[in-house]
């Protein structure tokens, strides 16, 4: 989400020809798609959350919350990285870091990797083949 607000906020100040770059549908398209899957995310972390609240196994769809939302973190990122340009590899800007602590997300806590062989574990079981 930092990375959503950052760029949004960097985008609506930075003009190039006279208009915000967040007007230019190439930077505009980017926070759209930070936007939906920040969005969908948090939306896969609450049905886990609910789930296991409500007493129910939730260990295909916590798998789905946690690689889902590391990789959105990183993919974030790598676009907040290219929103601000050459200022994004600037320690001035908050996105350089953003993009090296997005990474760990993706390692920590059992890799992205990881989390998708319990989700083929998960899945088989609940269909009956595994």
């Amino acid at each position: 989400r930092r990375c959503l607000e950052e760029s949004t906020k960097y985008a609506c100040q930075r003009k190039t020809m006279g208009v915000p770059i967040a007007s230019h549908q190439a930077v505009g398209f980017k926070l759209a798609e930070m936007g939906m899957k920040t969005e969908a995310a948090r939306q896969l972390v609450r049905l886990a959350a609910w789930k296991l609240q409500s007493g129910q196994s939730n260990t295909l769809e916590a798998a789905y919350a946690k690689a889902f939302a590391a990789d959105t973190a990183m993919e974030s990122a790598v676009e907040a990285v290219q929103v601000f340009g050459g200022y994004g590899y600037s320690k001035e800007y908050p996105v350089e870091k953003l993009m090296r602590d997005a990474k760990v997300l993706q390692i920590y806590e059992g890799t992205s990797e990881i989390q998708r062989a319990i989700m083929v574990r998960e899945l088989t079981r609940r269909l009956g083949r595994g």
